[in-house]
């Protein structure tokens, strides 16, 4: 991993953020603090909250209460939040979904650069020079003129992964980014992370993959009805969970 002088710093942080929908408690009162060039994994049950707590770090959903920090900027969202900061917050953290949301009728390399010229103001040659160093680092610059619908879905991820990277984030956000693939190609899109998380790239990663959380994340996060209810070193919650809910949780994961 590359040294960065700023590693070990808070570069993000929830505090007290919960989020309803229509009386049902999807995230309660979630603390979390992330440091730069660190890697978070988020495991747990369906329905445990673990997207919608990444959608409210990027505002995708807003939190009914609690505040988001990002690079030292707190937005208190129950006060409201400007556009100016918002726009902000969404370059500096990135997101990749499960879905992989490419334009069909753009090709690859316009997928890439279109959201670079849109949000940051780069001409076309410039985006598009930096759309190919990014293809290339994701093994994808044979495909920069193909369309999405053209491509395998763990190549599809791979753009949506170049897309987010393009923007220049601090922190990437991955909501279970291999769920819609097959394992082989999953295994793609892994490889990948691998690289962002070699390469300092600070990252939270809500994921069923048990291998990748314990040979690449810095640290497991256990939640469960909208709470975080155990978290610390990957190897070490997986080996012996503290609480009953984990061990439950990790028991029926193994015996799939």
């Amino acid at each position: 991993m590359t040294t960065d002088p700023s590693a070990g710093q808070a570069i993000l942080s929830l505090s007290n953020v919960r989020k309803e929908y229509a009386g049902h408690v999807a995230v309660d009162d979630v603390d979390l603090t992330v440091s730069a060039g660190e890697v978070v994994a988020i495991i747990g049950p369906s329905g445990s909250g673990k997207s919608t707590t990444l959608r409210c770090i990027n505002l995708l959903e807003v939190p009914d209460s609690g505040t988001v920090s990002v690079l030292g900027r707190t937005l208190d969202t129950a006060r409201g939040v400007k556009h100016a900061e918002l726009m902000q917050l969404r370059r500096d953290v990135g997101m990749v979904f499960q879905s992989f949301n490419l334009f069909p009728h753009l090709t690859v390399l316009r997928n890439v650069s279109l959201p670079q010229e849109r949000v940051l103001g780069r001409s076309r040659k410039e985006a598009d020079e930096r759309s190919m160093a990014l293809l290339e680092q994701v093994g994808l610059a044979s495909k920069a003129s193909a369309y999405p619908p053209k491509c395998s879905g763990g190549q599809q991820q791979r753009v949506a992964i170049a897309r987010a990277l393009a923007l220049d984030p601090k922190v990437m956000l991955f909501d279970e980014p291999t769920s819609a693939l097959d394992p082989e190609l999953g295994l793609e899109v892994l490889a990948v992370m691998r690289q962002l998380a070699d390469k300092g790239m600070t990252m939270i990663v809500v994921t069923h993959e048990i291998h990748f959380a314990t040979e690449v994340a810095d640290r497991l996060v256990v939640m469960s009805d909208g709470r975080i209810i155990e978290q610390g070193d990957p190897k070490a919650v997986l080996a012996d969970p503290q609480v009953e809910r984990t061990r439950t949780f990790l028991s029926a994961i193994r015996d799939r």
